[in-house]
């Protein structure tokens, strides 16, 4: 069973606050702390929603290899969904023992031929995968997804029934409610974002577990 700590751009910029979180996440159960690699010129506008968040906690190569060293020192893995080949290479330079397709990037062929040329373990999140298989990606395990206005909208009945396809989930809903539910459905892979308090400015902080939350979620998997 994998707890995935993401902490994505709840950051916001501060690297005192990131290395935090990358600390707060190990003393609180998980197995992997997550970043996100982008440039924001490629995925954003000025202007377009949450903009100016995530520019503000857009990583520089230096700033990854400093989180990397940071999660060495903690005792957690570090990793990262990489928006494109640059940013793949920063973290086969850093030495990723995985690599993650962030839901954005499920269609992005290039991308994911060079996640696949590096012959290790990839997680894909299926969020705006539409087609009725699964998508071929080598030596990949692939988590479900559903937003917090999906579970609004259609509760559980879209929700697996069992996580054999599946190896996990990536929960963006609020609480731990459905992120339990997926492990006694058989998920070995829980992703949830991170925060150090809900209340913090920033579009993923109201869907994002706190250290006492992962400690509740790391007893639950039994360990």
């Amino acid at each position: 069973m994998k707890i995935i700590a993401e902490i994505g751009h709840n950051w916001a910029g501060d690297m005192k606050l990131a290395k935090r979180l990358i600390w707060e996440a190990k003393e609180n159960g998980a197995d992997i702390v997550k970043f996100q690699l982008y440039d924001i010129g490629t995925i954003k506008k000025p202007g377009d929603s949450h903009y100016k968040e995530l520019r503000d906690s857009q990583l520089t190569k230096g700033q990854v290899i400093e989180l990397a060293e940071e999660s060495e020192k903690a005792g957690i893995e570090f990793m990262a969904s990489a928006f494109d080949r640059e940013r793949v290479g920063w973290l086969e330079e850093i030495g990723v023992k995985r690599h993650k397709i962030a839901s954005r990037s499920i269609f992005d062929r290039d991308l994911i031929n060079v996640m696949e040329e590096t012959g290790k373990p990839i997680i894909a999140s299926l969020a705006a995968w539409y087609k009725p298989n699964f998508p071929d990606i080598k030596n990949a395990g692939f988590l479900f997804c559903m937003t917090r206005r999906q579970i609004e909208t259609f509760g559980v009945q879209n929700f697996p029934e069992k996580f054999d396809k599946y190896a996990g989930f990536s929960d963006h809903t609020i609480g731990l409610d459905y992120a339990k539910l997926a492990i006694v459905r058989g998920a070995t892979i829980i992703e949830k974002h991170f925060t150090l308090d809900k209340n913090l400015p920033g579009c993923d902080q109201a869907g994002s577990m706190t250290p006492k939350e992962l400690k509740e979620l790391k007893k639950i998997c039994g360990y």
